[in-house]
């Protein structure tokens, strides 16, 4: 004879893989939001005679004043879109009427496919709002050529973005 677990023992073990997961999916957007091809990127100055003649430390004020300015002429960092909630409804739609379908197809009608259908919803729109976390940080390329754009008339060369 099976004993069946303690009903709080269950409880927790579901809360500590939900926030275990939850700890999971913000590290990996963390470093999805680094790098050269995210928003939070920033110039790279090439050691040109204005760069050489100020030092490092003043070109680095001088990137920062542009990337000021950029922002305080409305232009964002990043693209603005709603990938996140785009996703994740996606994902939830998708993943609630195949799972809704299966339980279907198995036999298991009525509360049994509302039961399925409601899990895979749950379950993709988890997946679909972590798929668009990851896509989410994509840089504007007007406010960079805004920034590079300010940089070079002061007589700095931007070679990239890091």
């Amino acid at each position: 004879m099976q004993t069946s677990a303690h009903p709080f023992m269950n409880y927790s073990s579901r809360l500590f893989a939900l926030t275990a997961s939850a700890a999971l999916v913000l590290g990996l957007a963390g470093c999805a939001s680094s790098g050269p091809s995210s928003a939070s990127a920033t110039p790279v100055l090439y050691p040109n005679a204005t760069l050489n003649r100020v030092g490092e430390a003043q070109g680095r004020i001088e990137v920062n004043a542009c990337l000021s300015r950029a922002q305080a002429s409305g232009l964002s960092p990043s693209q603005n879109s709603n990938e996140v909630g785009r996703r994740a409804g996606e994902g939830a739609a998708v993943a609630g009427v195949a799972s809704a379908i299966g339980a279907l197809i198995t036999g298991r009608g009525g509360e049994g496919m509302l039961r399925a259908g409601a899990t895979g919803a749950a379950v993709g729109g988890s997946a679909g709002a972590v798929s668009g976390a990851f896509h989410n940080d994509r840089p504007n390329g007007v406010y960079r050529s805004f920034v590079q754009r300010c940089l070079s008339e002061k007589g700095f060369d931007v070679i990239g973005w890091n």
